[in-house]
């Protein structure tokens, strides 16, 4: 089974070393591990790893993405602060950097977010902004709040230092266990994908990476599948870290170009998988952590006897999903 061509990537594989050395001093590599459970569950004869990216400090991949932004930037930049649009893991970790260095950081979030992850930013130090009833309408207002106050973007996805920074995940990996056969990310934006896809065209390029998305916010897919850009679509999904609406200019062309497969996933899939890695693996992941397993079910015909890498990518669910993934009552 050859891997596709890795071209049209957005960032090269030394953005990615350098971003390792930045973020060296502040955080630890997190544990990769197998289950054997989890390898009965999936079936197949395939053998999963999990990486743990909710052990980092903001319980997410993004405190990579976010420190490397900040950290990469300059010191003008720093100085009169940034802004960034999200729905809790990106604004984490860039409030998490912006605690670090001292850079004054505000951080958009849709109406009726993620409640439990507002309470984070704001506990990070950040001003954290209610606006837009979609995340996209909140990426707009945060661009019309930024050209007021003057101050510096961090795009969740739009930004090279972000994209590289995820890339240190994939090159965790790699070094933990040299002999995977392909990695299922869940994909929001597309930093986590195309960071290993950078990876993976340096240091295994038969390493095929399959996406997975969620069936009610079907945005990234469909671009994938028709081969153009999509944009302003619906999300409509409780699984905020892959509720995207549209495709990303910095991602698309290399996640068109090198993803082995794409899969979506339902709500009561994720759900599924959520009381899966609890029982299994006594880690509790959010709606995006948790899809990679889903979409590894669907694509385990595939990829059978294979080594599968599969990403815990966050840890933050509400206290609400979490109920209702095991059929507790709602708390008050």
């Amino acid at each position: 089974m050859s891997a596709p061509v890795r071209t049209a990537l957005p960032i090269t594989f030394q953005d990615v070393l350098a971003a390792r050395e930045r973020l060296r001093p502040h955080l630890t590599p997190t544990p990769l591990r197998q289950y054997p459970l989890l390898d009965a569950l999936v079936g197949h004869g395939i053998r999963v790893s999990v990486k743990h990216e909710n052990h980092h400090p903001t319980q997410s991949f993004k405190i990579r993405n976010g420190l490397n932004a900040i950290l990469g930037r300059d010191a003008a930049d720093r100085k009169r602060g940034v802004i960034g649009a999200s729905t809790g893991n990106h604004g984490m970790g860039v409030a998490y950097a912006g605690r670090l260095t001292g850079t004054p950081v505000a951080i958009c979030v849709p109406r009726n977010n993620n409640p439990e992850k507002n309470a984070g930013i704001r506990a990070l130090g950040a001003e954290l902004l209610e606006v837009g009833a979609t995340y996209e309408e909140t990426v707009a207002e945060c661009g019309r709040i930024r050209a007021e106050r003057g101050l510096a973007l961090v795009h969740s996805t739009n930004d090279p230092l972000v994209v590289a920074g995820a890339g240190t995940m994939t090159l965790e990996i790699l070094e933990q266990e040299p002999e995977l056969d392909a990695l299922v990310i869940a994909l929001g934006g597309g930093s986590q994908s195309v960071g290993a896809l950078t990876v993976a065209a340096e240091r295994k390029p038969g390493l095929r990476v399959y996406a997975v998305g969620a069936s009610g916010a079907p945005a990234q897919y469909e671009s994938w599948r028709c081969g153009e850009r999509l944009t302003g679509m619906k999300a409509d999904t409780f699984a905020e870290g892959i509720a995207t609406g549209s495709a990303y200019e910095l991602t698309f062309d290399a996640l068109k170009a090198g993803l082995a497969g794409f899969v979506t996933v339902s709500d009561d899939e994720i759900y599924g998988a959520i009381r899966d890695l609890l029982r299994i693996t006594a880690n509790l992941p959010e709606g995006a952590g948790a899809a990679g397993l889903a979409g590894l079910r669907r694509l385990a015909p595939e990829l059978a006897g294979q080594r599968v890498g599969i990403v815990m990518c966050g840890g933050n669910l509400s206290s609400a999903a979490l109920a209702r993934a095991i059929g507790a009552p709602a708390v008050a």
